[in-house]
């Protein structure tokens, strides 16, 4: 399959604008995970033409990274592969994280993360959040470093707001940001869009289906188990639940209606088409789940979807709330 794609100056391939991301295959807040379908999941991903990989090191303490590095590593497929993965958050033994990005940190992460994605360079190395005891620019400049050492092809930060991006680039370079981004979350229209379109970042947009809101699998009854964040997801309780369901009812006629397509396409869609630097981080555990991607190519939304949808928006969600609940402590 032939997906649209991204130029980057530092990293040899082009960049799929659908990427995977491996949140939920490290299992630590999804209920779980199972290792051999995940492998199969990452494989798949590359044989369909999906070659951005999205991880972190704290996806399962570590587990996620590992999982994509023996995926990467069978075949010889890393080379095919733009391998992003992050930095900046710690967790303790029991399961507790929080922020540092000091540079110490960062030199103990990278060596770990390389170790477990089996390769000898990151393509896209982000801070995963800002972190309030440490100065961007001492973070940064350690980036930087990197870079020069090779170790990293490019940099790039999530989570982060443009006043935080300016002083990120008065230190070192910056290639992409990574924020959350879907129908239902669009803060960042208002200050980060703008931004990055303007300094000519890439946008590695995750949850772009709202944590499977936007797939048309979740219904009323649905349970969700063990740590899955679901459960303390405000949007996956009542009132709200109710709300977003009836948004999601509305859209998928909307989408079948105007385009013949299903929602989770419509959704991956409504994405990318806001800039042809943004790419979707599609977060599937299953081979098969990725193969509704395929969808969302060949077409685009007009004006007039993009009106539509806010006007169900407005008509359906009463009661709004953005993805603040996944921000980690501080310290």
């Amino acid at each position: 399959m032939v997906l649209e794609s991204i130029h980057c100056e530092n990293i040899p391939l082009p960049v799929s604008r659908i990427g995977l991301g491996t949140w939920a295959i490290g299992g630590w807040m999804w209920g779980g995970t199972n290792d051999d379908d995940a492998v199969r999941t990452i494989q798949h991903a590359l044989d369909q033409g999906i070659n951005l990989i999205d991880t972190a090191p704290v996806y399962g303490f570590g587990h996620s990274e590992e999982i994509v590095g023996k995926a990467l590593a069978e075949g010889g497929r890393r080379d095919r592969a733009v391998l992003a993965t992050k930095v900046g958050i710690e967790w303790t033994k029991d399961g507790k994280v929080f922020r540092n990005s000091s540079p110490a940190r960062i030199r103990k992460e990278i060596e770990d993360s390389l170790q477990r994605l089996q390769t000898d360079r990151i393509d896209i190395y982000q801070v995963h959040w800002p972190d309030p005891g440490v100065p961007i620019a001492e973070t940064a400049e350690t980036l930087s470093q990197l870079q020069r050492e090779g170790k990293i092809l490019e940099i790039g930060v999530s989570n982060h707001s443009p006043d935080q991006m300016a002083v990120w680039q008065k230190n070192a370079p910056l290639h992409s940001v990574q924020p959350p981004y879907n129908i239902f979350e669009r803060q960042i229209e208002n200050d980060v869009l703008p931004y990055a379109q303007s300094h000519g970042l890439m946008i590695l947009a995750y949850g772009p289906l709202c944590r499977g809101l936007l797939s048309g699998k979740v219904t009323a009854n649905r349970q969700f188990l063990g740590d899955d964040l679901r459960r303390i997801d405000p949007k996956f309780q009542e009132p709200r639940l109710s709300q977003y369901l009836n948004a999601v009812d509305r859209l998928t006629k909307l989408a079948k209606k105007r385009h013949g397509k299903r929602i989770l396409a419509f959704a991956i869609r409504w994405v990318l088409d806001r800039g042809d630097r943004i790419a979707a981080l599609w977060g599937a555990r299953l081979p098969e789940q990725l193969d509704p991607c395929q969808e969302a190519f060949g077409w685009r939304l007009s004006d007039d979807d993009y009106a539509a949808v806010d006007q169900i928006l407005a008509e359906t969600i009463k009661d709004p709330v953005g993805p603040e609940f996944m921000a980690p402590p501080d310290a």
